[in-house]
């Protein structure tokens, strides 16, 4: 029987950007009041951290298998007759994740010569969030295809 680890590179990764996302914002707030001038740049810096948190977030749910779903009527179903619908769900999904991915690395591509507005990056960095939180979306998909995942009634424990 497999256990899940209780840390993830995509769970870490979400954590330290939400913790830069929490520092960037207090900056923000703390600029609009006499302390100081806050820098232009911070509205935008959130906004590019909040999009990488989500996206990286999404491979975080994936892992942990908390993403919404309806099984009322796999529950009627037997254990065998659930694993393979679950299956099934799976090819589908990981066919519209796979597409998902290559629309995003066309976006990266070609967005990546363009200037961001306030920050020294270019716009692709924005896109490339979710390219990289579709393709951990992905390799999830995968390895609960090919078996490396536990099934159960609830899905599958990676």
């Amino acid at each position: 029987m497999q256990t899940r680890r209780l840390y993830s590179l995509e769970g870490i990764a979400a954590t330290l950007i939400f913790i830069v996302l929490i520092a960037v914002l207090l900056v923000q707030v703390l600029g609009r009041t006499p302390l100081f001038h806050g820098p232009i740049w911070t509205e935008e810096l959130a906004r590019w951290l909040w999009v990488w948190m989500a996206f990286i977030g999404i491979g975080e749910a994936e892992r942990t298998n908390s993403q919404l779903r309806m099984d009322l009527l796999a529950g009627f179903l037997r254990q065998k007759a659930r694993f393979w619908l679950f299956t099934a769900i799976d090819v589908a999904y990981l066919a519209i994740v796979a597409h998902l991915v290559w629309i995003g690395w066309t976006t990266v591509t070609r967005t990546w010569s363009n200037a961001s507005v306030t920050l020294p990056v270019p716009d692709g960095m924005l896109y490339l969030a979710a390219f990289v939180g579709l393709l951990l979306v992905l390799l999830r998909i995968v390895l609960r295809i090919i078996g490396l995942g536990r099934r159960d009634g609830e899905g599958v424990v990676l």
